[in-house]
């Protein structure tokens, strides 16, 4: 059977491309490390221009100087894609106070991610998703071997991420990004096993993040029921491209 037959009997996965940026400068990193950190190009903008050309309709945007400063650095980057551009940005990286996720929705996010205050502060994650609504605020759940990471996946817990996501549906999140750390920027397949188990526990709309590398891993998360897959690296290094992410997204 082709991927197309595939596609066109299935609910739709939304496609989400990622720009991280560090330095005002659109890079990507292995496995979290900033150590790693390439370059890919130097103006955001333009690469958020070019995904609007080819049919892309949401971007995740990630403030990695805002996740290691632990306050959010990039929003003019931000505003600058959110005016340019028709693009549904989520926002994340840095968002660590009241502040800062006022400063995200008034430069144009539609979604902010949060993943550390969920962590290490859940009385306050849960005030903003009362505040702004579940449809605004997405639940940040980023693991290195099940067990959750935060501030900019520098520092562990010991929380398993298939209960930490479980105990915030019961609270009333409904989108979930979930990272496996391990996958990430590796270019070796998503871990799909772990979304299977998520969503057999939850009824979260989950977002996939991590290792997706080509069309086929796209139509597997789409089976497994994820509702979007964020994909960074492998367009970026020329694994899957916008034409063919384009043709994804028609059928």
């Amino acid at each position: 059977m082709t991927a197309k037959t595939h596609l066109v009997n299935k609910s739709e996965l939304r496609i989400i491309p990622a720009i991280d940026i560090i330095n005002g400068k659109c890079v990507r990193l292995t496995k979290g490390d900033y150590t790693t950190q390439k370059i890919y190009r130097d103006n955001p903008l333009d690469v958020a221009k070019e995904f609007e050309d080819n049919g892309i309709k949401y971007l995740h945007l990630v403030d990695l100087d805002g996740a290691k400063s632990k306050h959010i650095v990039n929003y003019h980057i931000l505003n600058e894609i959110a005016t340019k551009t028709n693009l549904s940005v989520d926002f994340g990286g840095g968002i660590k106070s009241d502040e800062d996720i006022r400063i995200a929705f008034d430069n144009g996010a539609v979604q902010v991610t949060v993943g550390s205050v969920a962590a290490q502060n859940p009385e306050w994650f849960l005030h903003w998703l009362n505040l702004y609504g579940s449809d605004k605020i997405i639940l940040g759940a980023d693991s290195l071997h099940r067990k959750i990471a935060t501030q900019g996946w520098q520092e562990q817990q010991e929380t398993d991420v298939v209960d930490f996501i479980s105990d915030y549906a019961q609270k009333g999140v409904t989108y979930v990004i979930c990272t496996d750390i391990s996958k990430d920027g590796m270019l070796a397949g998503p871990n799909t096993a772990l979304y299977r188990e998520i969503l057999e526990k939850t009824n979260v709309k989950l977002i996939a993040s991590g290792g997706i590398s080509s069309i086929d891993d796209l139509i597997a998360l789409q089976e497994t029921g994820c509702e979007g897959a964020i994909i960074g690296k492998a367009i970026y290094e020329g694994k899957i491209t916008l034409k063919e992410l384009s043709a994804f997204i028609t059928d």
